[in-house]
């Protein structure tokens, strides 16, 4: 969610996105839980690329 912003950028979009899903599981740190809910839940991340690239960036984060 560090994301969050005016910018249009489909990062900051996507986060933008999440942060309002009340369903999106914000406190899970696993990928697959989060993926899943991405690919069968959500509407608005119209590219799984997007939230992969997000996840490898968290992950080199927080090591």
């Amino acid at each position: 969610m560090t994301l969050r912003a005016p910018k249009k950028t489909e990062e900051s979009q996507f986060a933008n996105d999440a942060a309002k899903d009340i369903q999106f599981p914000k406190q899970s740190e696993d990928y697959h839980e989060l993926s899943s809910y991405l690919e069968m839940d959500a509407d608005y991340l119209t590219n799984m690329h997007i939230f992969d690239e997000l996840w490898e960036k968290y992950v080199e984060n927080n090591k």
